[in-house]
């Protein structure tokens, strides 16, 4: 071989094709890999969004049972009478209550007035 001659190399089909189609697998399995690595990420951040929300669900329910327990508390009527007293309030003696008509029993007041008038709308059954 002179210098002036050099080699010639066809270039082989085959082994193109087949550099190509290593080449394209090797990217569909990297693009794979980081597409699981990525939802498995996903998935540990959203697992300690969730403990964090089911914590603040606990705290809140732990609220709301005191503030139950606060509010049944502040209700009773032994306490209701203990700041009644503080604050200068007695009960009333017989001769100070005084009784609405509205709301008496008999035949006086709205009560009256309203069975009187149910009476009068309501229908009469038929004559034999």
């Amino acid at each position: 071989m002179t210098k002036d001659q050099r080699l010639h190399h066809e270039p082989d089909r085959r082994v193109r094709r087949s550099l190509v189609v290593a080449l394209a697998t090797a990217a569909l399995l990297a693009a794979g890999a980081l597409t699981v690595a990525g939802v498995r990420i996903e998935q540990v951040h959203l697992a300690y969004r969730l403990d964090a929300l089911r914590s603040e669900r606990g705290r809140a329910h732990e609220r709301i049972r005191q503030l139950e327990i606060e509010v049944a508390t502040l209700r009773s009527p032994g306490r209701l009478e203990a700041r009644a007293r503080q604050i200068g309030l007695v009960v009333p003696a017989r001769d100070q209550i005084r009784l609405a008509k509205e709301y008496v029993t008999g035949g006086t007041g709205l009560t009256a007035d309203r069975s009187r008038a149910a009476s009068l709308v309501a229908p009469r059954p038929p004559a034999q």
